[in-house]
């Protein structure tokens, strides 16, 4: 009797055991997968805006989901070129990238090549005051609707304020004539730089460098943070900068749409919560290293100029109006003018 009862002990403690087993199965088998993000900018250095802005959307993410998003964030690693990103957005090998105007025209919504016109605003605060208003809304919509869907306006970030910088300082307008600019080589930027006297000139950003110092272009343009930390400023062609301050400059961080709409309503919330949260961090990132890098850029030998910039002002206006009579934006850079006579 003792013997049987033995027998019928050890058999109800191995099923509670196999049980138990395999419920913990069940439940690994059924655990939930995390939602992978790709998110990437083009900037190589580590010390980009861009890359605090994508490590804060990382950690916003990955925080608020508990673990269910995971991001994985590429400072350059796959594309030093804004065109490449956008065509892994469209394919799928991205989730989230960062562009800019002049390229975003290539992917058949023209109405990009209007945040990249020349002097459009005329502080930091201008420039925050139409995008984060009813314009920056509108213009989001209108992408996502003409991209039927494949861009999803997630945020928009600052590059800062662009400053001409080359081998010469100028002083008035006709010191560029006959100069050579690395800037985009077509569109409302090209347009405006010829107009200077200027000649517009395609370099890749990743060869910059060593086109500056080898003279295969005489000058180029952009703000501080971004080309004193890949030393343009220590080359033969990039030691005087002017601050013109020609462009508040304006970058797009994009989603597929698509996909976007394809994840739970929770998850898109969290993602857009990221988003927001990015914006606040890149923006901030810009304002504290403009300061930080210009005197980086003094502090090695670097010369910086102010100049009266009212004559490439008048350069630009035209290139302005005619732009938006072409694209049917009259109204609003109407708006966006008075917002400038509101500041």
């Amino acid at each position: 009797m003792k013997k049987l009862f033995l027998t019928i002990l050890i058999s109800v403690v191995s099923l509670s055991l196999v049980s138990c087993s395999d419920v913990e199965n069940v439940a690994e088998g059924t655990k939930e997968e995390p939602i992978k993000i790709i998110a990437a900018h083009n900037q190589t250095s580590s010390e980009s805006p861009y890359q605090t802005g994508l490590l804060k959307f990382k950690e916003v993410a990955e925080e608020e989901s508990d673990g269910r998003i995971e991001v994985e964030v590429h400072a350059g690693t796959i594309g030093t070129e804004e065109p490449e990103l956008v065509q892994k957005l469209v394919v799928g090998a991205a989730d989230v990238v960062l562009v800019s105007p002049g390229f975003m025209t290539k992917t058949g919504i023209p109405e990009f090549d209007f945040f990249a016109l020349h002097y459009l605003f005329e502080s930091n605060e201008h420039w925050e005051k139409v995008l984060d208003g009813e314009i920056g809304e509108d213009f989001a919509e209108m992408v996502n609707e003409k991209s039927n869907n494949d861009f999803k306006m997630l945020g928009y970030w600052s590059a800062g304020a662009r400053h001409y910088y080359g081998k010469k300082p100028i002083e008035e307008m006709e010191d560029l004539n006959g100069m050579t600019i690395r800037t985009q080589s077509s569109g409302v930027v090209a347009d405006f730089w010829k107009e200077t006297g200027a000649i517009p000139t395609s370099v890749s950003w990743g060869e910059l460098y060593q086109a500056l110092q080898q003279n295969v272009v005489d000058s180029s343009e952009n703000s501080y943070p971004y080309f004193v930390q890949q030393n343009h400023h220590t080359t033969k062609n990039g030691k005087y900068i002017t601050e013109t301050a020609h462009d508040y400059t304006t970058r797009f961080l994009l989603a597929n749409g698509n996909r976007f709409d394809e994840y739970p309503e929770d998850i898109q919330d969290i993602l857009m919560k990221a988003s927001e949260a990015s914006v606040e961090a890149e923006r901030d990132a810009v304002e504290k290293q403009d300061q930080e890098y210009k005197q980086i850029a003094l502090d090695a030998g670097a010369e910086v100029n102010q100049m009266d910039t009212t004559e490439m002002e008048e350069v630009a206006e035209p290139i302005q109006d005619e732009l938006a009579e072409e694209l049917g934006m009259t109204d609003t850079l109407e708006k966006i003018r008075e917002l400038r006579e509101q500041q």
